[in-house]
């Protein structure tokens, strides 16, 4: 498994909580966890079996270009990149038994042959000689190295040349990785693998967040119905229990997730028993943070009225 945190120490925090997350679930089951990182920093002492490899700093291109090279850092026959920004919640190596025998794949639900997902879809088909467009979410990647992933990952460096030459649309001002490997993907005739709610799921497109315990092995976010103000109109209707929940933009501010990340911390760095590491979290992280949503909802009306919307903030991503 692999991950990559790039340009800003935001990304490696993120890539620390996913590792603790992983050694807590998967520790002894023969994955091997690879960090690829330009960024300077000790290595916490719980994690001292990631391995860490330094690249030059935009050695991969910034942005989302990184991810177009995952087949010169695989290290492994069986490799699986997950997104900094994700936790594990349940052990991997049924993902991996999902994934076997696929050069390159991801998780997909959505198949594209027409509409707008960063530019037209149906010109880009058009474009590209392919019928359809697989979507997905890009936290995740599998790859078995050899000539065909090779090939694939070739492809979408080339297009990225080209990116708005053939009219794409740039998230964040750069070119997204999910759209130029789903037309490489596309034109190698390589799909992705039905997404079932279990393994890897994003919150945008799941955005009703219920429940996460890392240390019980529970994540279960939903897709509410249409109507609801969180409803999301390209996903299911449907609750699901992913065993890698992505928290994709501001979600690793909620207090859901800074919570579990101070739980896998207390307990793995700092040695707590798991009870005491729970309860410490729960009264510095989870109950000031519920409160403080709760009490932004309830008086967000009154706040409007009297000084209006505020101005959206700046992303820390950015």
């Amino acid at each position: 498994m692999i991950t990559l945190a790039t340009t800003k120490m935001l990304y490696v925090d993120m890539a620390f909580n996913l590792a603790r997350s992983f050694f807590f679930w998967n520790r002894g089951a023969g994955i091997d966890f690879h960090l690829f990182t330009d960024v300077e920093f000790p290595v916490p002492r719980e994690l001292l079996a990631m391995k860490v490899s330094r690249l030059p700093p935009g050695a991969l291109g910034t942005g989302f270009s990184p991810k177009l090279h995952l087949d010169k850092l695989a290290p492994a026959a069986q490799t699986m990149f997950i997104d900094a920004d994700c936790l594990c919640v349940a052990p991997l190596g049924e993902v991996f038994d999902r994934f076997a025998g696929r050069a390159v794949s991801v998780v997909g639900d959505r198949v594209m042959t027409e509409g707008l997902w960063f530019g037209d879809v149906a010109n880009i088909c058009v474009r590209a000689g392919v019928k359809q467009l697989d979507g997905f979410n890009g936290g995740l990647y599998y790859l078995e190295p050899g000539p065909q992933a090779n090939q694939v990952y070739a492809r979408a460096r080339e297009i990225e040349k080209v990116y708005d030459d053939w009219g794409l649309v740039r998230l964040r001002g750069h070119a997204n990785d999910e759209l130029l490997m789903a037309i490489a993907l596309a034109e190698a005739g390589l799909r992705a693998v039905p997404s079932d709610g279990t393994m890897m799921e994003p919150f945008n497109s799941y955005p009703e967040f219920r429940e996460l315990d890392v240390f019980a092995g529970r994540c279960v976010i939903a897709n509410p119905p249409v109507g609801d103000k969180l409803h999301n109109s390209y996903s299911k209707v449907q609750v699901v229990h992913p065993r890698i929940p992505h928290f994709v933009d501001t979600f690793t501010d909620h207090w859901r997730y800074r919570s579990e990340v101070e739980k896998l911390r207390l307990y793995l760095g700092a040695g707590l028993p798991r009870w005491l590491a729970r309860a410490v979290a729960f009264w510095t992280v989870a109950l000031p943070g519920w409160t403080e949503v709760t009490f932004k909802k309830l008086l967000r009306p009154l706040y409007h009225a009297l000084f209006g919307a505020r101005p959206i903030g700046i992303n820390k991503r950015v």
